[in-house]
C-alpha cells in the first residue's frame, strides 16, 4: 500500500475510534446522573487503576504501559468533567513538577489553580474553591515533606490517591552553542542533583543562580539568550524553550511521591490499598514497641514509619507517621483503630500505586 491508502485506513480508524468515544461518554454521563443523586465522588483512582491495569493485560501492540496510560488518563478527565466539572489546586507555580504530576493524573482538559504554598492548596480543597489538591509528600533522595504532614495532622482533609513521578531534569535554553552561555537558573536542591552535568560542562566562569523554582528559571532562559535553566522538560516544553540536554540529573533513581488531598474519605477498596495514618502515644516505657506488636500480630505489613514534633507544649513529643498496606476498613486493622482510636488520627485509604 501507498501512503494515501494507509491514510485512508487510519482515517477509517479514527472515525470509529470517535464513534466509540461517543458511545463511552454517553455511559459516563448516565453514571455520572446516579453518582450525583448518591452524592458520591466522581474521581475514582481505584477504579481508573483497574481499567489501566486490565487494557495493560490486553497489550500486544506498539503501546507500552506509559503510552496506555497517558492516553486514557485524558479520556478519564474528559469523562469526569463530563460528570461534574472539576477544578484541581496544586502547589505552583505553573510547570512545577507538582503542576506536572496533576496533569499526568487529571489530564491536560481538567481545570486547575495553581498555588503559592502547601497551605494554600490545603485552604483550596476546604473552602471548595478546587474539588481535589495535589501536593508533595516526600523525595526519596530528601525524605519527608514536614510541611505536607504537619498540615495532615490539622487538616480533615483526606488522601485519596498517591502519585509516584520520576524526577528528572531538562537543560533549556535559547541558545545554540554551551560554550555561550553564562548564566544557569533553577533551584537550589537541582544544582545540587545535577552537579555532575554541570562539573562536565560547564567552568567556574559561569554563574549557578538560585531561584525559587524552577519553573522560574525557565521564565529567565526564555528572557536571556546567554543563560539556561535546569527545570522539568514539562516546563521547558510549556514554555517553549529549546532543550539542550535531557535527563541531566546524578542519580537515576529520583522519585517524588504526591498525593491527592480531598473532602471526602476513600471508603472504596481496591484489589491492592496503603493507608496512611498519625499516631500520637503517651509517654511510657515500651509504648511504641507494643502499639506496632499490634500491626505484626494482625498480618499487617508497615511501609514506612517516621516520627515529627507533635509542636504542642514544651516538652519533646513526637507524633509518628504511618503507611501501612491494606485499607483501613479492613477487619484487622479494625480492631486495632477501635483499641487506640484517641491515638489515631486517619490520614486516607488509597489504590497502591508502589
Amino acid at each position: 500500500m501507498n501512503i494515501e491508502e494507509l491514510r485512508t485506513k487510519i482515517d477509517k480508524i479514527d472515525a470509529k475510534i470517535l464513534k466509540f468515544l461517543n458511545n463511552r461518554m454517553d455511559f459516563v454521563h448516565e453514571i455520572g446522573l446516579i453518582k450525583s443523586a448518591a452524592k458520591e465522588s466522581v474521581y475514582r483512582p481505584e477504579r481508573e487503576k483497574e481499567i489501566i491495569e486490565r487494557l495493560n493485560s490486553l497489550g500486544n501492540g506498539k503501546l507500552n504501559k506509559e503510552s496506555i496510560k497517558a492516553i486514557f488518563q485524558e479520556i478519564f478527565a474528559v469523562a469526569r468533567n463530563i460528570e461534574l466539572p472539576e477544578q484541581i489546586s496544586y502547589l505552583g507555580p505553573e510547570g512545577s513538577f507538582t503542576h506536572q504530576a496533576a496533569e499526568s493524573n487529571f489530564g491536560s482538559t481538567s481545570k486547575y489553580l495553581s498555588l503559592n504554598s502547601i497551605k494554600s492548596v490545603f485552604n483550596s480543597v476546604q473552602s471548595h474553591k478546587a474539588k481535589y489538591g495535589i501536593i508533595p509528600l516526600e523525595n526519596n533522595q530528601e525524605g519527608i515533606v514536614q510541611e505536607t504532614i504537619d498540615l495532615l495532622g490539622q487538616s480533615t482533609l483526606s488522601i485519596i490517591a498517591e502519585l509516584p513521578m520520576s524526577i528528572t531534569f531538562s537543560f533549556a535554553t535559547r541558545s545554540k552553542e554551551v560554550n555561550k552561555i553564562k548564566r544557569i537558573y533553577s533551584k537550589d536542591i537541582a544544582f545540587k542533583q545535577c552537579k555532575e552535568f554541570i562539573e562536565n560542562y560547564f567552568s567556574d566562569d559561569v554563574d549557578c543562580i538560585p531561584v525559587n523554582s524552577t519553573s522560574a528559571a525557565v521564565n529567565y532562559a526564555d528572557k536571556q539568550a546567554d543563560s539556561a535553566a535546569i527545570c522539568s522538560r514539562f516546563a521547558a516544553v510549556q514554555k517553549n524553550v529549546p532543550i539542550l540536554f535531557d535527563k541531566i540529573e546524578d542519580s537515576t533513581n529520583n522519585h517524588t511521591r504526591f498525593v491527592t488531598l480531598s473532602s471526602i474519605t476513600n471508603k472504596i477498596k481496591s484489589k491492592s490499598d496503603k493507608t496512611s495514618i498519625l499516631v500520637n502515644l503517651t509517654d511510657g516505657h515500651g509504648v511504641l514497641a507494643e502499639f506496632l506488636q499490634e500491626f505484626h500480630d494482625a498480618k499487617i505489613n508497615l511501609t514506612k514509619l517516621e516520627s515529627r514534633p507533635a509542636k504542642q507544649g514544651t516538652d519533646f513529643k513526637y507524633v509518628f507517621y504511618i503507611d501501612f498496606q491494606g485499607h483501613y476498613l479492613d477487619n484487622n486493622f479494625q480492631i486495632i483503630y477501635k483499641r487506640y482510636k484517641d491515638n489515631i488520627k486517619l490520614l486516607g485509604s488509597y489504590p497502591r500505586m508502589i
